[in-house]
């Protein structure tokens, strides 16, 4: 399993070579990561009706799945700081059959016993966690791998663990909330106590949201943009309280882009009048060809609304040179059909993730039609 691994991990980390910010219509990205034979995977098909609690769960039988909070907090002196934890699975074949995997292992502990034992600890699932903190002067990230095992990283039921070692969103019950959020790493440590009583709201067409015009790409995608976030950080030698808004997404799909797609413009925004929004921009790797939006505006009483694409407007005004690659850290955003108009800035500009694969997270400020706080993520570069 170790020298998988380890070939996955040099795989994404060359990946880091094509994100530049040349002019080249031929320049390569995300697509080329996230796209790749989807044969025995499972697929991501309109009017599959979403079911929890059962797709908090992982889903094996997709190629790539991912449970993503972000979280906008502020200390007891008034400091604003992020938050960021993410828990990627990402599958390195295509799954078996539980008939064939247990008469696999019945032959195997017929013939070779001790062999056999060893078989037990095999697994196609791959899993890596990214997690960070920011504030004004600081940005710290760290990552973990590890194999999807029971006793290192993946999911159970009740109560409801999603997990990668001692990096844990532990539930009171085999629901999302409330939940306790444990990670704790040589720069940084925290536990927060998460909670919602909103509904959750399903992204795109009840859940399946398009990732091209064609509709050829896609994934299952439900958010949270209402949770309560109280709890303490480890930082400098301090221990911080802090309290805020999170945001959980979740998404899986056994391809999340084409070989097309560069990379994506993410922002998950509150607003001062009490509702949220989540846009993205998905950036063609070719400079004639059209990009792709989505968004939906969401209230914390479950109503929400999709908005076409064509009212949706994004324009960088501003770049960052970072040591991972050269990002687009303030932007304009225009959709006239909601009335608004909106600036971003950044909490920290210097805000790229030096992981595995590189990109760019963090807290944002917005002005404009309305004011608010929110996360912005941005790949590809």
């Amino acid at each position: 399993m170790r020298p998988l691994i380890w070939g996955l991990v040099l795989t994404l980390s060359l990946g880091g070579c094509f994100f530049d910010d040349s002019s080249s219509d031929t320049k390569q990205g995300m697509g080329q990561l996230l796209d790749g034979n989807t044969q025995g995977y499972a697929a991501v098909v309109p009017g599959k009706q979403l079911s929890f609690p059962a797709d908090h769960q992982a889903h094996d039988d997709f190629r790539q799945e991912w449970w993503y909070l972000t979280a906008n907090l502020e200390t007891e002196t008034g400091e604003q700081l992020g938050l960021q934890w993410t828990q990627f699975r990402i599958a390195l074949a295509p799954p078996t059959t539980a008939t064939e995997q247990k008469s696999a292992l019945e032959l195997e502990l017929e013939l070779d016993p001790d062999n056999a034992q060893e078989s037990a600890w095999k697994t196609e699932q791959l899993y890596m966690s990214h997690t960070a903190v920011t504030t004004k002067n600081q940005h710290l990230a760290t990552e973990k791998w590890s194999r999807g095992h029971p006793h290192f990283a993946g999911t159970q039921i009740s109560p409801l663990t999603i997990k990668q070692d001692s990096w844990q969103w532990r539930s009171d019950d085999n629901q999302l909330f409330p939940a306790t959020l444990f990670v704790t790493s040589n720069s940084f440590s925290y536990q927060l106590k998460l909670d919602s009583q909103a509904p959750f709201q399903l992204q795109g067409d009840n859940g399946y949201s398009q990732k091209n015009a064609s509709g050829t790409v896609a994934s299952y995608y439900y958010s949270q943009p209402f949770i309560k976030v109280n709890g303490t950080i480890e930082l400098d030698g301090k221990s911080i309280r802090v309290s805020g808004e999170g945001w959980l997404d979740r998404e899986w799909s056994s391809q999340f882009l084409a070989k097309t797609q560069q990379g994506w413009d993410w922002f998950a925004l509150r607003l001062d009048d009490g509702s949220t929004l989540m846009l993205f921009q998905l950036r063609q790797n070719q400079s004639n060809k059209q990009h792709f939006y989505s968004g939906r505006r969401m209230y914390r009483d479950g109503r929400g609304y999709n908005i076409a694409s064509k009212e949706i407007s994004m324009t960088p005004t501003a770049w960052q040179q970072t040591p991972s690659g050269r990002y687009p850290v303030s932007w304009q955003i225009a959709i006239p059909s909601e009335n608004i108009q909106l600036t971003t800035q950044a909490l920290n500009v210097d805000s790229s993730m030096p992981l595995s694969i590189p990109y760019w997270e963090g807290p944002i400020k917005i002005n404009g039609s309305h004011n608010g706080l929110g996360y912005m993520e941005l790949t590809g570069y």
